[in-house]
């Protein structure tokens, strides 16, 4: 395929990427979701990741990041965020929407991630517990712990992302 020109421009890149585990390690939660994605009951099952976007001059690419927080029942990106960095701040914005949007629930909120710096955090974990909602993270790198989130950021990014290129926000 190579000798008549026909390889994919989608998957061929050598650059470097987001790693959301390079920083001060905070407490982990264990996995609580074991890959069980399926819910009949809205707000039950949530999760929520960090993904990095490039825009700008190729040579000196500026990222932004977004961090969506998807329902599992209903398949709904309920609250995000974009930033220029993956601060606590950035993903405690979308939490707290979300903890002012949920309607009062007869069960408990379970919101998964993977274990990003920010999701051990303190002001994380503590505003979970405050508001009497689960924590579960995925094992570490192990994306299929968290594929619906992944599966997201893959379908927007081949969709809207990687055909274009944008120089502005």
């Amino acid at each position: 395929m190579r000798e008549h020109g026909l390889l994919s421009r989608m998957y061929n890149r050598q650059t470097r990427k987001y790693d959301s585990s390079i920083g001060p390690q905070g407490k982990k939660a264990k996995n609580r979701l074991h890959r069980r994605f399926k819910t009949d009951r809205p707000y039950q099952k949530m999760v929520t990741d960090v993904s990095e976007f490039r825009y700008g001059n190729m040579g000196q690419a500026e990222r932004i990041y977004l961090s969506p927080i998807k329902d599992l029942c209903t398949d709904e990106i309920v609250s995000f965020n974009i930033s220029d960095h993956p601060t606590t701040d950035f993903v405690m914005k979308p939490l707290t929407e979300l903890i002012k949007q949920r309607p009062a629930l007869n069960y408990r909120m379970t919101v998964h991630s993977d274990q990003g710096v920010q999701y051990q955090t303190d002001k994380w974990c503590h505003t979970l517990k405050k508001h009497h909602i689960f924590q579960s993270m995925s094992r570490r790198a192990t994306c299929l712990d968290n594929a619906p989130m992944e599966s997201f950021f893959h379908t927007m990014k081949v969709e809207l992302y990687y055909e274009q290129h944008y120089k502005t926000k």
